[in-house]
């Protein structure tokens, strides 16, 4: 019953009403799309160019370097800063790096400096822009309709992300800059949406005034207390790096039967394309199942997954394989997006993205490391079974935490 004279909410907008959430959402799939163009171009371009795998392995470390320098100070920023102004000077910055980068390459001109420097400035950008636009959504919607604004951008960000690498790989083809070009235009039009944007993408008053040094450190101490997110980002971490490993033994095991490029290519894929589908069908299990269900749910469904990759050599069966753990992927990201969103402070989205990221995906690149060790040890079978027995073990640890346990907190 509302009381005589009391001012009444005005009904939430619709998120198609929601014109700053659909330019956000817009412009974070212009820029993802242009981002994995260019982070597969980066590698291909120095390797066609020179010939030389080192230095295209030194420009893709230079590109995925800022995961683990710029994160933590980063979310820090990101809880600092207008938000949208930050993604606007991100966006104009990989505008400017992608021009940069396609105007040399286009006219002839390659120095490996330059590259490197280019890569780890887009990749600090991206990083940016990527805490940015996660911190912005529950100041654009309201808490209800967060798991259907996540389901919307892991989709966007599932299918900008497929779209991406073949378009990256195929521009390199015809030339070397131009995935570069493609680069430059998705970022500016991201400039240009969230130009159209109104206000700020931060909650009023709850700018921090601290050090970053103070700021980084409640945010790490806050998800410390965190205890059943806490054991959930320690599976992922370790899930990140066992899939990165799998799908280097995959590889090797369908290049050991003589598959083509393509054929591998097209199966590994299928994640991503399973993704997607797990993305858009995710809000179906958020709503009936708990979150303890689906995270050790997931992590059984993975092992389960896993274990038959060892033996199985028909390729529609490995891309099955491959489409259902990613689509077990897809539901478990959102899941764990709306945990941490609702679990997270308004001010503290920033840094809490930040940590996540940082422990989830800085830790990707031991995978393939890992697994090219035990490849020179063991076979592709014997290795994919090592990974199983690990995921089974880190789903058995999961299940018996007294972190999972207690429950997600409400």
């Amino acid at each position: 019953m509302t009381l005589p004279g009391a001012p009444v909410e005005p009904p939430a907008l619709s998120l198609r009403e929601n014109r700053n959430f659909r330019l956000l959402w817009g412009g974070a799939g212009m820029s993802v799309l242009g981002g994995r163009a260019t982070a597969f171009a980066y590698p291909l371009a120095v390797l066609c160019l020179t010939g030389s795998s080192q230095s295209a392995g030194l420009v893709s470390f230079a590109l995925f370097l800022p995961l683990l320098l710029i994160q933590l100070p980063g979310g820090a920023l990101v809880d600092r800063c207008d938000r949208r102004r930050l993604m606007l000077v991100s966006s104009a910055g990989s505008a400017l790096v992608g021009a940069g980068v396609a105007a040399a390459l286009l006219s002839g001109t390659f120095w490996l400096p330059h590259l490197l420097v280019s890569a780890f400035v887009e990749g600090s950008l991206t990083a940016l822009y990527q805490l940015a636009e996660r911190a912005s959504v529950p100041s654009l919607v309201t808490n209800e309709q967060i798991p259907v604004a996540l389901v919307s951008n892991e989709a966007r960000t599932r299918g900008a992300a497929l779209l991406g690498q073949p378009l990256g790989s195929g521009l390199a083809g015809v030339s070397a800059g131009l995935p570069f070009v493609l680069g430059f235009v998705t970022h500016t039009g991201s400039l240009l949406c969230l130009a159209r944007a109104r206000g700020s993408f931060q909650t009023p008053g709850d700018v921090p005034r601290r050090s970053i040094g103070a700021e980084v450190a409640e945010g790490l101490v806050w998800l410390w207390r965190q205890h059943f997110l806490r054991v959930v980002i320690a599976a992922v971490a370790v899930s990140n790096v066992l899939f990165q490993g799998l799908n280097l033994a995959v590889m090797t095991m369908m290049h050991g039967d003589g598959r083509s490029a393509l054929t591998i290519g097209l199966v590994t894929m299928l994640s991503g394309a399973g993704g997607l589908f797990g993305s858009l069908g995710a809000q179906w299990w958020i709503r009936r199942f708990s979150m303890r269900t689906l995270v050790t749910g997931a992590l059984v469904a993975w092992t389960v997954l896993m274990v038959p990759l060892s033996g199985l050599h028909q390729v529609v069966v490995l891309g099955a394989l491959f489409a259902a753990s990613g689509y077990v992927g897809g539901v478990f990201n959102v899941a764990a997006g709306v945990l941490l969103t609702r679990a997270a402070p308004l001010h503290m989205q920033g840094r809490a993205n930040s940590v996540v990221t940082l422990v989830a995906s800085g830790t990707m690149s031991a995978g393939p490391l890992i697994a090219g060790f035990l490849l020179g040890a063991i076979d592709s079978t014997d290795t994919i079974l090592v990974f199983s027995a690990v995921m089974a073990a880190t789903a058995l640890f999961t299940l018996v935490s007294q972190g999972i346990r207690a429950g997600a907190p409400s």
